[in-house]
C-alpha cells in the first residue's frame, strides 16, 4: 500500500466442475501403500505435480486420493484443464 503496509492475498485458481474434469482424465486404480507424490511421479514425472490429481477429485486432503487401495481416481490428460499450463503429459507406466 502506499503507506508502507503489506496487504497478503492467495491466488484463486479456477477449477472445472468435477464432471467435466473427469472427461478429460484417465482412470487410476490405487495399489497398496500408493501415495499422492508416487502417482504424480507416474504420470507426470514429476512427485511435485500431484496436486492435478486432487484438483480433479472430489478430495480436501491428498491423502484422501490414496487411502483406499481399491478406488478408482482421475488423472488429468495431458495439456491439463482448459486454462491450465499443462504438462509433460500422461503416461501409463
Amino acid at each position: 500500500m502506499p503507506d508502507g503496509s503489506e496487504v497478503r492475498y492467495a491466488k484463486r485458481r479456477l477449477l472445472p466442475a468435477l464432471e467435466e474434469a473427469r472427461h478429460d482424465a484417465v482412470p487410476h486404480v490405487v495399489g497398496s501403500g500408493e501415495r499422492p507424490d508416487q502417482v504424480g511421479q507416474r504420470y507426470f514425472g514429476d512427485p511435485g505435480q500431484w496436486w492435478r490429481i486432487a484438483d480433479a477429485n472430489p478430495v480436501l486432503d491428498p491423502r484422501e486420493l490414496t487411502d483406499e487401495p481399491g478406488k478408482e481416481i482421475a488423472v488429468p490428460l495431458p495439456g491439463g484443464f482448459p486454462g491450465g499450463t499443462g504438462g509433460p503429459g500422461v503416461r501409463n507406466g
